[in-house]
C-alpha cells in the first residue's frame, strides 16, 4: 500500500450492556481526501437518516469550515476510526461513533490510543495504551500532547506499516472531530523524540481514502441494535465497482435475503452513501447484516471484495 503521512426508520434499541454510543450518518467526502464527518447545525441532509429518534443527521457534503459536534448533557458525539480486515486480511479503517464527555478531541484520541473499546468485535486498535494530556487546534495543526517518552519504539510485533496505519487512525478520528482537514502533530517530553519508531516532530497529513480505508463501512444498523419493525433500513458509505454491491441478511450462516445497493458515486477518493432495505417477515433471532463492495472478476482475481458485518437482533 502507498501511504502518504508527513506532511508537505425501524425502531431501534441497543443491546443491554453495549458502551453509551449514539451513531450518526455522515459521508466520507472531506474535499479530495477522504471522509467528512460533518454534522449540519440545520439537520440537512443528502444521506438517509438514521434508524431511530435520537440520531442526528450529518451532511453528505464537504464543510469548508469547522461545525462543532452535536452537544448535550450526555457528552459529544464523535466519529472514531479502528482497524479491521480488509482484502486479503490487509486491515484497513473502520467507522463507529461514540458518545464522550469534556474536551472531544483530548477524549477522541484516548479511545484511539488505548483508552477506548469498539462495539464490533471485529474491530480492534493499533495503539498501545499510551497517556494523552490534550488535544487542541492551533497554529493551523491538531496538537497532541502525548507526556512522557514511552512508546519511542514500536512494540514487539508492530510493523512500520502497523505504525503508519495507527497514525492515520489519529488523524481520521481527529479530522472527523475537528470537521477540518489539518495535519496533526505531536507534543513530547524533549526534542524529536519518535513516537512507535516514527518522527514526532513533523505533521502527519490524512493519506488516501482509497488507500485506508475499508471500501465499504455500515453505518447503520450498529453493532448490537435490536430491530422491532418489519423493515430493516441498512445505511453505509461505500466506493464500489460502478458504485454497486451487494447486502445480505445472514441467520447461522445461511443467506436469507439479498438485496443490491446503489451508492452515490465511485472512481474518486472518497466513500459515498448508500441505503437499501430489507423485509424481516419470517426473520427473527440474531442476524448478521453483510455488506460487500462488488467483485468484477467473481473472485479469479485480486484479494476479493472489502466486507462489512453488523450483528443484530430481530423481534
Amino acid at each position: 500500500m502507498n501511504m502518504t503521512f508527513p506532511a508537505r426508520r425501524p425502531s431501534v434499541r441497543r443491546r443491554a450492556g453495549a458502551s453509551a454510543v449514539v451513531v450518526l450518518l455522515c459521508t466520507l467526502a472531506l474535499a479530495g481526501c477522504g471522509n467528512d464527518d460533518t454534522v449540519p447545525a440545520s439537520g440537512d441532509t443528502n444521506e438517509p437518516a438514521t434508524q431511530g429518534t435520537d440520531k442526528p443527521k450529518p451532511s453528505a457534503e464537504p464543510s469548508e469550515t469547522p461545525t462543532s459536534s452535536p452537544t448535550d448533557d450526555d457528552g459529544t458525539t464523535v466519529p472514531i476510526y479502528w482497524v479491521g480486515d480488509g482484502p486479503g486480511g490487509e486491515p484497513r479503517l473502520f467507522r463507529e461513533f461514540h458518545r464522550v464527555q469534556g474536551n472531544p478531541l483530548t477524549e477522541a484520541a484516548r479511545l484511539v490510543m488505548g483508552d477506548g473499546q469498539p462495539d464490533d468485535p471485529d474491530y480492534r486498535t493499533l495503539w498501545p495504551q499510551m497517556e494523552v494530556a490534550d488535544v487542541g487546534a492551533t497554529d493551523g495543526i491538531l496538537l497532541v500532547q502525548v507526556p512522557g517518552d514511552g512508546f519511542t519504539e514500536r512494540p514487539d510485533g508492530m510493523t512500520k506499516r502497523d505504525a503508519e496505519l495507527a497514525m492515520q487512525q489519529l488523524v481520521y478520528t481527529l479530522q472527523g472531530v475537528q470537521q477540518e482537514r489539518i495535519p496533526i502533530q505531536f507534543q513530547r517530553e524533549g526534542s524529536d523524540v519518535p513516537l512507535l519508531g516514527l518522527a514526532s516532530d513533523v505533521p502527519y497529513e490524512q493519506a488516501s481514502a482509497l488507500e485506508t480505508l475499508n471500501l465499504v463501512n455500515i453505518t447503520s444498523p450498529e453493532e448490537g441494535a435490536t430491530i422491532t419493525d418489519g423493515t430493516l433500513t441498512v445505511t453505509g458509505v461505500a466506493n464500489s465497482f460502478e458504485a454497486a454491491g451487494p447486502c445480505r441478511l445472514l441467520v447461522d450462516g445461511v443467506e436469507m435475503v439479498l438485496q443490491g445497493y446503489q451508492s452515490e458515486g465511485w472512481m474518486e477518493d472518497r466513500l459515498f452513501p448508500f441505503e437499501v432495505d430489507f423485509p424481516l417477515e419470517g426473520i427473527s433471532g440474531e442476524v448478521v447484516v453483510q455488506c460487500e463492495t462488488d467483485d468484477p472478476s467473481g473472485g479469479a482475481e485480486g484479494n476479493g471484495p472489502a466486507i462489512d458485518t453488523k450483528t443484530i437482533t430481530v423481534e
